[in-house]
């Protein structure tokens, strides 16, 4: 998203005599600002980047009552995925000046811009309203509620909106613990009418889509849609009166007035706002089509889409039924969600597809049974669900680390996949650092070493929790393991695993059931039951199969062939109707990658493919009219794919640099660097994320070449 707006900025302000210098290991520079419960500070660790530093204030920081809230916060907010929100990266609640430390977005916020330039053109409205909608998607979908969405806690960073500010969000089983009758914490302009009716009753997800409507409104208009001359005044319109909406046209005026219908069980939520407000942009049917959303944006909703429980924005809080809906209002909201959601999965079908790099088109039929078994990457686009895919064969160092995990004791070692070796009571060998969400399935081949030996499958781990799946040589097991204590989910005596034979897994997770499959056949299937983990990393690992005793032997196996993709449920259109990218596992290939790591040593190559086109292509591909949110007159547009692959490096392979220096080893005629550069330079530079041309033969690298971009 563009904003016209240059000279906008976060407002910083020096230290004050009192504030702490450093804290917690970070140095504080300078204030970013300061609420009821605390004041936000921007601060850096060593050379790290910036970050915020929230901070309970010191008079409060012994009360058991905000520092309750504050355990409280942070607990959740670790769970909220950071799409179109500022990722939580560090916290100590338990510090003598608690403090939680999350993502700086360095833009200006929605009341900065809209007091300064006016109300947001129609392009920018939308994408304001779909990147809210996606952080309230998000933070609904990991058990919070943030009750005090207003345009000063919607930033604007390049690609997409971000929403800030957990400081008074609360987690939905501790609000009525942590919250008095006569405590009210938010900004009367955009507070639901539930909270001042006099009826003492739970807040729930509701009332932040009723805070999206109002302050969607502010941005489209300029004013809030009760706008009174005093908060009392306020808050008795938001009770009585319809709201103010003079300047919101099209289908966003309608989407903005049932989120402000006074009553919480007549307004969508979160994640129906969301499927309503993309599916605008791939109704080829609308009269009127709202202006292309940018690609990050885009990839930020539909990930959210798929990102864990889609909270109810009326109902009660978690684990209570929820009551009836009322049928004048609910069944007409209910008529338009069910087409504008079977549009948008018709269009999201429509982007997925499959071509071979021989051209032949690539078999379309996947086994629900066993998602491993998908014919050779069907690869996602622009527009399609997506989110991270990892493939690695694990025969070298690439995605997996050798390093052993923290508090863990043992081997790692890449020889016909990766050795894990123990003999203590655990080892675990890190894998990829992305945060896995939504559908996704997790594939290896596996090779138990001993009797006594079991292979680890950590999954959705987040700090001290996490599910476990242990193969053992009698035994399959689900486990999940938390700060408190482990349960067994499901259990299955069975001799499949046996010391020495290798066998293909496959693990499904599809909302909050887990299934595991052996080579092909469907073993067990258990219910994830710890609605705080939506997401997490992966690992492999080694254990005992008996945890119980202090000493054990020495149990080890070898895990190869490792995939972590998500899972679509729908068929991949037919291929030739939009390149893909390149899938560069197989066949003889040339493309642009985006290299996430070169390893000489080990001989490999971790990268992700990406489209590499002009802006005017890029448009063109994807039918995307001239504006001031299209890319069309960008020299060079990237689209990454979300896919990292790590790759053998061939012995006799070509690498080629642009040295800083295009004009001696630009010759070739387009953008890729010809001068000859080793291999531990090429590492130096290409660790850094580099685009190179990449060519393979059978999916072992033969050629990199440095791309410059002017």
């Amino acid at each position: 998203m563009v904003i016209g707006l240059r000279t906008v900025c976060r407002m910083k302000s020096p230290l004050r005599p009192g504030d702490p210098q450093s804290l917690g290991g970070y140095e504080l520079l300078a204030r970013l600002g300061e609420g009821g419960m605390g004041a936000v500070f921007l601060g850096r660790r060593g050379n790290g980047p910036l970050v915020a530093i929230k901070i309970i204030k010191p008079e409060y920081a012994h009360e058991e009552e905000f520092r309750g809230r504050f355990r409280s916060e942070v607990k959740r907010a670790r769970q909220v995925p950071p799409f179109c929100t500022a990722a939580v990266l560090d916290a100590d609640p338990e510090h003598e000046t608690p403090y939680l430390v999350v993502e700086y977005v360095d833009g200006p916020s929605l009341d900065e811009v809209v007091a300064k330039e006016g109300p947001l053109t129609h392009g920018q409205l939308q994408s304001v309203a779909v990147g809210v909608a996606t952080a309230l998607t998000a933070i609904h979908g990991a058990g919070v509620i943030h009750r005090d969405l207003k345009p000063r806690n919607v930033l604007f960073a390049l690609g997409s909106p971000k929403v800030i500010d957990f400081g008074i969000a609360r987690a939905l089983e501790v609000t009525s613990q942590h919250t008095h009758p006569d405590q009210m914490v938010g900004t009367v302009a955009y507070m639901a009418p539930e909270r001042f009716d006099g009826i003492h009753r739970d807040i729930t997800p509701a009332a932040d889509v009723f805070a999206w409507g109002a302050v969607i409104a502010y941005a489209g208009t300029g004013r809030t849609p009760f706008r009174a001359d005093s908060p009392v005044a306020t808050a008795a319109r938001i009770l009585t009166q319809p709201p103010e909406l003079t300047g919101l046209t099209g289908t966003l005026a309608d989407l903005v007035a049932l989120a402000l219908s006074k009553d919480p069980e007549d307004r969508p939520t979160a994640h129906e706002l969301l499927n309503l407000l993309l599916a605008q942009n791939t109704d080829p049917n609308m009269i009127s089509q709202p202006p292309a959303l940018d690609p990050r944006l885009r990839q930020a909703a539909e990930a959210a889409q798929l990102s864990g429980r889609h909270v109810s924005g009326s109902g009660p809080r978690l684990g209570r039924p929820v009551p009836a809906p009322k049928p004048k209002n609910r069944g007409r909201l209910r008529t338009v969600i069910a087409v504008t959601v079977a549009t948008t999965l018709l269009a999201t079908a429509a982007g997925l597809y499959s071509r071979r790099t021989d051209g032949a088109a690539a078999p379309d039929a996947r086994s629900a049974a066993d998602p491993a078994t998908v014919a050779q990457a069907v690869m996602p686009v622009p527009g399609a669900v997506r989110g991270p895919w990892v493939v690695d064969a694990l025969d070298r160092r690439g995605q997996w680390n050798s390093e052993p995990s923290e508090f863990y004791t043992g081997s790692c070692t890449f020889k016909n996949g990766m050795l894990i070796k123990t003999d203590s009571y655990v080892m675990i060998c890190g894998g990829p650092a992305q945060s896995f969400a939504g559908d996704q399935s997790i594939s290896a081949s596996v090779t138990v070493g001993t009797e006594l030996s079991c292979a680890e499958v950590q999954f959705r781990a987040v700090r001290d929790s996490s599910y476990w799946l242990d193969l053992c040589p009698q035994l399959i097991r689900i486990r999940h393991e938390g700060a408190v204590r482990t349960e067994t989910l499901n259990s299955l005596n069975t001799k499949v695993f046996a010391p020495g034979q290798r066998r293909k897994m496959v693990l499904s997770l599809r909302g909050d059931v887990a299934s595991v499959t052996v080579d092909g056949a469907a073993v067990l299937d258990a219910t994830l039951t710890d609605p705080s983990l939506l997401a997490g990393t992966v690992a492999f690992g080694v254990g005992p199969i008996d945890r119980s005793k202090s000493q054990q032997a020495d149990v080890s196996a070898v895990m190869a062939d490792a995939e972590i993709r998500p899972i679509e449920d729908v068929a991949p259109s037919p291929s030739g109707s939009v390149p893909p990218f390149t899938d560069v596992r197989t066949g003889n290939t040339t493309s642009i990658v985006l290299v996430h790591g070169y390893y000489p040593k080990s001989r490999s190559l971790v990268v992700e493919p990406v489209l590499f086109m002009s802006g005017e292509e890029y448009c063109k591909l994807f039918s995307l009219k001239p504006s001031d949110d299209a890319p069309c007159e960008r020299e060079w547009v990237t689209e990454d794919s979300s896919m990292t692959v790590t790759l053998p490096v061939s012995t006799k392979v070509k690498l080629t640099s642009t040295f800083e220096d295009p004009e001696r080893c630009l010759t070739h005629p387009a953008i890729v660097g010809d001068c000859k550069i080793s291999a531990t330079l090429m590492a130096e530079r290409l660790n850094e994320g580099r685009l190179v041309e990449l060519a393979t033969v059978d999916g072992v690298v033969t050629s990199v070449a440095e791309v410059f971009i002017p």
